[in-house]
């Protein structure tokens, strides 16, 4: 059953306001009855179909699709789309920098994880990260060690240990 041009008013108007009684007044319906043809219009199920669909198609225009935010993305990366910035007192077009081109290609890249050129690059960012660790464990090793040995020397040794490097002039 289609909707009268009233109920769709209604439906549209609780779309806005979330309010039925004050969706029916603004529909057309007396102040008295409002209330109850509001409550009475959100249990007909061709209204309730009709706001879902129309809450469908507000949510569909408002959140980017996947594609929209490849073209956008990519788009950037290109130097085909401007910012702006103030030059000299005047509002100028300026391309993407590099630094915001290289941001929108990593993003991009993220955003493909079934691409191999991605899944090398993440293995390989994953094994450096592992190499990374292990040297730092064994730097923190060797670090741990000198400095026990440390603790054990005289105070003599710790002065001949700190003139190691140094040249005497009857040496040059």
């Amino acid at each position: 059953m289609k909707l009268t041009l009233k109920q769709q008013k209604f439906a549209n108007e609780f779309l806005i306001s979330g309010n039925a009684t004050n969706a029916a007044i603004k529909a057309g319906y007396s102040k008295k009855t409002a209330g109850s043809m509001g409550a009475e219009n959100l249990k007909k199920p061709e209204i309730i179909s009709y706001i879902e669909k129309r809450k469908k198609e507000i949510d569909d225009k408002k959140i980017a699709k996947q594609k929209e935010i490849f073209e956008y993305l990519s788009s950037v990366m290109r130097g085909e789309v401007n910012d702006v910035a103030m030059v000299d007192g005047e509002i100028v077009d300026v391309p993407p920098s590099i630094k915001n081109r290289t941001m929108a290609a990593k993003e991009l890249l993220k955003r493909n994880p079934g691409d191999p050129l991605i899944k090398a690059q993440t293995e390989k960012a994953i094994a450096d990260a592992k190499l990374a660790t292990a040297q730092a464990q064994e730097v923190e090793k060797i670090t741990d060690s000198s400095a026990e040995k440390l603790k054990n020397l005289t105070t003599e040794q710790l002065i001949k240990l700190s003139h190691l490097g140094d040249v005497s002039d009857d040496q040059l």
